[in-house]
This record gives structure tokens, sequence and C-alpha cells, in this order.
């Protein structure tokens, strides 16, 4: 049986590839709990930088609030250091690091 080979436009493919880059959980974005920042303001920042829901978003502030951090975000290098980025212009302190777990 002769398999079938898709050829993509180069356009394409690389639009293709850096897709499945950004979406790669090779990285993770941890933040950890101030004394400063509001809930609203963690919710509402972890919603713009990483596109979650506002319940992920309040469990994850819960989490950052009771338990000293939360890994708020899973995905390429590039795509946690971009929402690193954006959480951290609220003066909360932020990393992105390599998944331990990946």
């Amino acid at each position: 049986m002769e398999r079938l080979t898709l050829i993509l436009p180069a356009p394409v493919e690389q639009a293709v590839e850096q897709s499945q880059s950004q979406k790669d959980p090779g990285w993770i974005v941890t933040v950890y709990n101030n004394e400063t920042n509001t809930y609203e303001e963690v919710i509402m920042i972890l919603m713009l930088a990483t596109d979650c829901t506002t319940d992920e978003a309040y469990m994850e502030t819960w989490e950052i609030d009771h338990l000293g951090k939360s890994v708020v975000h899973r995905a390429s290098e590039a795509e946690c250091q971009r929402a690193a980025e954006i959480i951290a212009t609220i003066g909360i302190r932020v990393e992105a690091t390599p998944d331990p777990l990946a």
C-alpha cells in the first residue's frame, strides 16, 4: 500500500510549525504571591496574558494567595516569555522556566 505525503506551500508549512511550537508545553510560567496586588488585578492580568477563563484565573489566583505560587501557563518558551512579560507589568514576581515535568 502506497502512503500519501501532504506537501504544503512554504508559508503554510511555517505557520503550522509555528503553531505547533507555540502549543508545545515545554515551558511553564509561575507567579508568586505578594502583599501588593489585589485578586482583581491578578485575575485580569492572567486572563490577558494567558487567554484563560475567569474561573481558571480565579483558581490560579487563589493558589498564588494561599500556596505562595502557582503555575499559570504551559506552552513554548516564546509563548511563556511573552505571557511572563505581560504579567510582570503589574509588579508581581513571575518566572518563565523549562517545565521540569516535560
